[in-house]
């Protein structure tokens, strides 16, 4: 198995150190840099599969440098916060963050969540039959294009991050079924549910708003009551229903 490129941008020079030998003997290459500019440069100038970001760095702050990155690059970031702080891991997931853990963490915690957002990065047809082995997923004039891991609607390329692609997934591939939080965070963010974490409904609003900005669906993606979501083939009303 060929080692996976991760960047963590950390000032803590002893915890970068530490997770570069505990990562790589779970076949992570981990490369450090130490505040939010030489971050972003090594973004700019490598080709790295995840960024691990910490909020609190010297000069450029984490989110400024999560705003600045999200200009030119869609890699994966795990947003590195303080325990206990929702403000912090609301606004990143906001910014463009695609998970979050609060410091201090567990390394095996950490370890899981990288190889998620890493297994999520990764190009994968759907299940087929032996009459249909087009990597695409089409529904509502949406294209998922599996080989390119690229959404289109009609010629246009929506600008989605992979969490977000992983959702609009699961919603195409059961148009009009309520999808409960629960087996959408199992499924897409591939970890256990809490009911306290909201990140999967900011990545879910996020989605929703650049549905309504590129696409005349974004009020397709229906919030359901207690429950979690459903993505509606019509626009009827319905009580049980509320686009949040």
């Amino acid at each position: 198995m060929s080692m996976r490129s991760v960047l963590i941008v950390d000032d803590d020079v002893k915890l970068c150190g530490m997770l570069s030998d505990y990562l790589s003997r779970h076949e992570i290459e981990l490369t450090s840099r130490y505040d939010g500019r030489q971050g972003l440069e090594a973004a700019l100038s490598s080709q790295y599969e995840l960024m691990l970001l910490d909020v609190t760095l010297p000069g450029i702050d984490g989110f400024e440098v999560l705003r600045r990155l999200r200009s030119f690059s869609d890699i994966g970031v795990l947003l590195l916060t303080a325990r206990g702080d929702a403000a912090d891991r609301v606004r990143g997931l906001r910014l463009g963050a695609d998970d979050y853990l609060a410091k201090p963490f567990d390394v095996e915690e950490l370890t899981a969540r990288i190889h998620a957002i890493l297994r999520r990065s990764i190009p994968r047809a759907p299940a087929t039959d032996a009459t249909s082995a087009k990597p695409k997923l089409q529904r509502k004039g949406l294209t998922i294009d599996y080989a390119s891991r690229s959404v289109f609607y009609g010629n246009n390329m929506l600008d989605l991050t992979d969490i977000e692609i992983c959702l609009l997934e699961k919603f195409l591939q059961s148009p009009g079924v309520v999808l409960t939080r629960e087996e959408l965070v199992t499924r897409v963010f591939q970890r256990p549910f809490h009911p306290l974490d909201r990140s999967l409904d900011m990545h879910v609003s996020r989605l929703r708003r650049k549905l309504h900005s590129a696409t005349p669906l974004g009020n397709h993606i229906k919030t359901i009551r207690s429950s979690g979501y459903l993505f509606s083939t019509a626009e009827p009303h319905h009580p049980q229903l509320e686009a949040s």
